[in-house]
């Protein structure tokens, strides 16, 4: 795979995965049945089929492993398996002729009409690169797939028979795998054509064939065969035309010349006469159009030379200066001199930038140090929009008493919530045995500052107290994981497990339902809670029995949380961090879409709070109103338009994945929100999931695509991601920030992750060009959900189903 001047590539010798691949469907009509007796021959023609696919591996020419079979299918004609098969072979097993041999089945018939075809097909391309994607095999009728070498039933058609169909077939592989650019309204016009002629190929008389569609896996990078133990010298030449891949290992290393050559050029421009340089027209523009790149870029050698070249004349430009720090030559001490003095002169960068410079590409202290010093002008509302982050930030400080770790505590000091959800986030991360020091040396500093606060400093408490409260935190959660101890041991149905609960909270465990001294609710600091209402708390009907209490508060009312034991989290916590911070900025454009960003907090690696927001399901109707729209009230259907709106945009950025009517909920007011976030950036346990999350009641319940209320969720979408554009860099600088955390979805591969994430803002377009791109999607999103959707979009239909 190339990307820039990059070649990429994965050994199947390094890939330790089993063989995967999915048995798709089958496509073309079946032999007639034949039966012994002519009297019973229309019976035979309407019993129904019962296919399954035998698959079986083969390696040069030998079976290697246990045949595997799908399921029964027998719905009738399309035969439809979608059926994913795990191999116990690994691709690292491979050899360059290893074969997959498959063979479809009639269990309705007798025995030797139980037959309808085979089709084999090598796993590694002539070129030596697996395959990867859809495969449409043509199956030899009244053959049982071949695994000889070379095989007798080879499934790919012969070039000498391929037709306009196959072509076809051959293009809308790579369409699918991305290798063909896309565009909207040009795919459109193709697809009706490829329908025109797929409904040509196939009224023509004689055309019998029957095919099996199999979807391989796709990794990110192509994979080039190459045996285990094998070494890396070249190939031997032969005189052939044939393209030879060989693995290269100084690929993506510096170019000892180039740096040469650009460290003499700077020592050249560093005097004093690169004060009066002043860019002509053609290099301003080529510094303004890469001062728009995102932080997730990396310049060029002659970008970063062209930054370089008029440091001087850019230092009234404070977006130039994260851009130019990037550009220094920090291992060479005149050089980074130079720059840490001009950066002192430089025009104060924004807050959002100040957050690029806290991650990992910056190394030096002093530059650290003015990032840290730029966050000061925060107040505490955006540095609590932060926090989170700038905690996962001390991993990339080069010392455990940091300027980042005393700023945080300082202003922790001043701001008891702060300081609650400063001591929650540092405490989850003591369980990382790589950074475990330096998060207690962050811990101790913040106890040890605030037991010294005085009274006059925070009102009635004086530091002493303060921590306490916050300790009792830490009880209060210990306590409520031995409950959930207690009441999972409890057998019998969900109903006998509340019991349990109830009991012990008035019995064993009554000093929770009166707490001796108030305690500051963990996920609202500012609220004191005085302890659990028995009657009023209850478990949720799941398998890890999440515990639904209702706390009494000193003000004498009350607030429903959810705690959970069990289950990671942390990317719940991010994900409803960032809806927060997006409702924020929205509402600083003055667009106020209904969102429901409801509390989450991460107590421990596999535990953590939750916010109860009462809600029910997206099928029920609220506010009835004869009168009104839809017989609901004009208000409430209004507020439901704009939170579907504004979750619509949220989940595309985020790539939130996995999304069913049970986890999307609706309160009484209309608002509509989303719960459980275990997929984001892309990932999705569902197949083929459409770019948008539009389920058929959420437009329903909008009076369909006509209406005018549609029209409106559109305006809001379009108005929302537009928004939320012009602040990517800060989303982008946040989730780089996370880089180096355990959360599933960015530990797994953060550059990835942040590529995909950068992917979704569509930076190359101008806000006109983003509304026809926006509204296409959701045109493309919903037509897959309602009869007639075209081709290319079926998959996304079945989705929700």
């Amino acid at each position: 795979m190339s990307g820039g001047n990059e070649f990429r590539f994965f050994l199947s010798r390094d890939i330790k995965l089993p063989v995967t691949f999915r048995v798709k469907n089958l496509e073309g009509a079946l032999p007639p049945k034949r039966s012994p007796n002519p009297e019973i021959d229309h019976a035979a023609e309407e019993r129904k089929a019962e296919l399954y696919v035998e698959c079986s591996l083969y390696i040069d020419g030998a079976p290697f492993g246990l045949p595997t079979r799908t399921r029964l299918e027998s719905a009738g004609p399309p035969y439809f398996w979608n059926e994913l098969i795990t191999l116990s072979t690994k691709y690292r097993d491979l050899t360059a002729h290893s074969q997959l041999a498959l063979t479809v089945w009639d269990v309705s018939c007798g025995k030797e009409e139980g037959l309808i075809g085979g089709a084999t097909i090598l796993l590694f391309s002539s070129k030596k690169q697996l395959k990867t994607g859809k495969q449409k095999l043509r199956l030899w009728q009244g053959k049982e797939a071949d695994g000889s070498f070379p095989t007798n039933t080879p499934g790919k058609v012969p070039k000498h028979e391929r037709g306009e169909l196959e072509r076809l077939e051959k293009l809308m592989n790579k369409y699918e795998k991305g290798q063909i650019q896309r565009i909207d309204w040009l795919d459109h016009l193709a697809f009706k054509a490829m329908d025109k002629v797929k409904e040509r190929e196939s009224n023509k008389i004689g055309n019998s064939h029957l095919y099996l569609v199999v979807d391989f896996c796709s990794f990110e990078h192509q994979v080039v065969f190459q045996e285990s133990g094998a070494n890396f010298l070249p190939p031997p030449i032969v005189l052939t035309n044939e393209l030879v891949i060989v693995w290269d290992p100084e690929v993506g290393r510096i170019n000892p010349s180039e740096h040469k050559q650009l460290k003499l050029a700077r020592s050249l421009t560093r005097g004093i006469i690169d004060k009066d340089l002043k860019p002509n027209s053609t290099q301003r523009k080529s510094i303004q159009k890469l001062l728009k790149y995102p932080p997730t870029r990396t310049l060029s050698g002659d970008e970063r030379q062209l930054l370089w070249k008029f440091r001087f004349s850019l230092m009234s430009e404070k977006r130039a200066l994260t851009k130019f720090l990037r550009c220094v030559e920090w291992s060479d001490v005149q050089e980074a001199k130079q720059a840490l003095e001009l950066m002192g002169w430089w025009e104060t960068i924004d807050v959002c930038d100040a957050l690029e410079l806290l991650s990992p590409v910056f190394k030096s202290e002093e530059v650290r140090a003015y990032a840290v010093s730029v966050l000061e002008r925060a107040d505490d509302e955006e540095l609590q929009c932060y926090l989170l982050q700038l905690v996962q930030a001390l991993r990339f400080e080069r010392s455990d008493k940091s300027c980042l770790s005393q700023f945080l505590v300082q202003r922790s000091l001043r701001n008891i919530e702060l300081a609650s959800f400063l001591r929650w986030y540092v405490a989850v991360e003591l369980h990382d045995c790589a950074f475990a020091k330096r998060y207690y040396c962050t811990y101790e500093i913040l106890e040890e500052h605030m037991m010294k606060l005085a009274s006059v400093v925070n009102g009635n408490e004086d530091g002493f107290k303060l921590w306490q409260s916050l300790v009792h935190q830490t009880e209060l959660t210990a306590q409520l994981c031995s409950i959930m101890r207690d009441v999972r041991n409890v057998r019998g149905n969900t109903q006998k497990k509340i019991e349990k609960l109830r009991q012990l909270l008035s019995g064993l465990l009554s000093e929770l339902t009166y707490f001796e001294e108030p305690i500051r609710s963990p996920l609202t600091p500012g609220v004191l809670i005085t302890g659990i209402d028995p009657s009023e708390s209850s478990i949720f009907k799941s398998a890890l029995h999440p515990l639904r209490l209702t706390f009494r508060t000193a003000s004498g009312g009350s607030c429903k949380i959810i705690f959970k034991k069990g289950d990671d989290i942390r990317q719940d916590q991010l994900v409803i961090q960032m809806v927060s911070l997006m409702d924020r900025l929205l509402k600083l454009e003055n667009l106020d879409l209904c969102l429901t960003p409801y509390k989450v907090l991460a107590t421990g690696q596999d535990e953590g709070m939750l916010e109860f927001i009462p809600s029910r399901t997206l099928a029920q109707k609220f506010h009835p109103d004869e009168h009104g729209p839809f017989g609901i009230t004009a208000t409430c259907l209004d507020t439901f338009i704009k939170s579907c709106a504004g979750y619509s945009v949220i989940t595309y950025i985020l790539g939130i994945g996995d999304r069913h009517l049970d986890n999307l909920l609706l309160r009484d007011d209309g608002r509509l929100f989303h719960v459980d976030f275990g997929f984001i950036l892309g990932r999705d346990p569902k197949p083929f999931p459409p770019p948008m999350k539009l389920c058929k009641e959420m437009v329903e319940a909008m009076g369909g695509t006509e209406s005018q209320y549609y029209t409106r969720f559109k305006t809001y979408c379009c108005e929302a991601y537009n928004i939320l554009r012009k602040s990517s860099n800060l989303i982008l600088n946040l989730f780089h920030l996370m880089a180096g955390s355990n959360i599933p979805d960015i530990a797994s591969d953060p550059e990835k992750g942040m590529l995909k994430l950068q992917e979704k803002f569509s930076l190359d377009l101008d806000d006109e060009a983003c509304i026809h791109f926006f509204q296409g999607l959701i045109t493309d999103s919903v037509n897959a959900l309602f009869p007639q959707m075209v081709e290319t979009i079926h998959q996304w239909a079945q989705y929700w189903r």
